[in-house]
């Protein structure tokens, strides 16, 4: 390939690193064709995404207004020309495409296409898109240093598309994971107390007639039941609530979780922290869960008076403490209450991160869960 003008590093350097840009996987893709058209001097350009039903699920065109857009009509299926570039991991370059024994048509408002360039998005094996160059300002049509100058941004395109792949699996992982804790919260807190509730329900109707004093005292204990529910429930709806670690800041992000946890718990709960420099996404994720997960477990098993969470950094490293004052256990003796405080899966992220978790306990004397990562990356 012949050397670049600074103009067209740009444009290239643009292209490669909106792959990793936190922007969305059209915006990317946007980005790539608009920078494909440019450096290859292209009157038009197009990239395609296909759906399993013979479409596309995503099409995006360069040079063509939206008005023209609009006049051309649906989006394409995948016949002709567009079919072979999803079947054939091999590049097209024509002088006119009209003589390419796979073309057909195009409606009537598509503009008349004449020298092309296509190449394939692929993955390994797979075809993933395809994208395409249609009509050379420059005489001459499209040049194998072109070609090669569109395979590069083609595998540019498919490094998007995979990671945008990779996400939607990872996010439809996390609502399973989501889906499983609630279900395990409802079974364990709600549905044994709603169980309760209702015995305790009826014990009082049993005895409204004939005694009035113990109907009273079971009423008062269904009241106090509901309210536990209640709260339950509450906790339950707090540990659902987005965090944008990212934009808030993981200190922001704890405080505001007691503050929630504050609100909806007999204890007390506090943030004591400052705010963290140098973390990555992931260590910051991995503290925020931690915390959740011993915030839950003192409110849920520990009966606190005052929780407290603190955030600090020193010596290029983080740590995070959780601290109550309740009625606190012996960790080292009992592996029942550690897979009910799901310890194991508090320290697995911990070390998933690089990072380390000790836990304090003693019956009567509270409970203290500290992890500490490195700052950097």
């Amino acid at each position: 390939m012949g050397t670049c003008d600074r103009g067209e590093l740009r444009e290239l350097s643009a292209a490669v690193l909106a792959v990793t840009a936190r922007r969305s996987v059209r915006e990317v893709l946007q980005t790539i064709l608009t920078a494909a058209r440019r450096l290859l001097d292209a009157r038009y350009a197009a990239l395609g995404v296909p759906d399993e039903n013979g479409s596309f699920a995503e099409f995006l065109a360069d040079g063509i207004s939206d008005e023209q857009w609009k006049a051309i009509g649906p989006v394409p299926r995948q016949h002709g020309l567009l079919g072979v570039l999803l079947r054939d991991p091999n590049p097209v370059r024509l002088n006119d495409i009209r003589r390419h024994p796979q073309f057909e048509w195009w409606p009537a408002a598509h503009p008349v296409l004449t020298d092309f360039l296509g190449m394939p998005i692929t993955d390994g094996d797979e075809i993933l898109g395809e994208l395409f160059l249609a009509n050379k300002n420059t005489p001459g049509g499209f040049s194998a240093e072109d070609e090669e100058m569109l395979r590069l941004l083609a595998a540019h395109a498919a490094i998007a598309i995979v990671n945008a792949r990779l996400y939607e699996r990872s996010r439809e992982l996390s609502i399973v994971e989501e889906r499983n804790r609630i279900a395990r919260e409802l079974h364990d807190a709600v549905t044994q107390k709603l169980f309760s509730l209702r015995l305790t329900a009826d014990a009082a109707a049993a005895l409204v007639d004939r005694d009035a004093e113990r109907a009273a005292a079971e009423l008062d204990t269904v009241r106090r039941l509901a309210s536990e529910v209640s709260a339950e429930l509450r906790a339950v709806v707090v540990g659902l609530l987005p965090v944008d670690l990212s934009g808030d800041g993981l200190d922001a992000a704890l405080r505001k979780q007691a503050e929630l946890l504050d609100r909806v718990h007999d204890a007390e709960v506090v943030f004591v922290g400052c705010p963290v420099s140098k973390l990555t996404s992931a260590r910051r994720e991995a503290l925020y869960r931690i915390a959740q997960e011993a915030l839950h477990n003192a409110l849920r098993h520990g009966d606190p008076s005052r929780v407290e969470i603190d955030l600090s950094e020193r010596g290029g490293q983080v740590a995070l403490q959780v601290r109550d004052d309740g009625v606190g256990f012996e960790p080292e003796r009992s592996e029942q209450a550690a897979r009910k405080l799901g310890l194991s899966s508090m320290r697995e992220r911990a070390r998933s991160v690089g990072g380390r978790l000790v836990v304090t306990s003693t019956p009567g004397g509270g409970t203290t869960v500290r992890v500490e990562v490195a700052t950097g990356g």
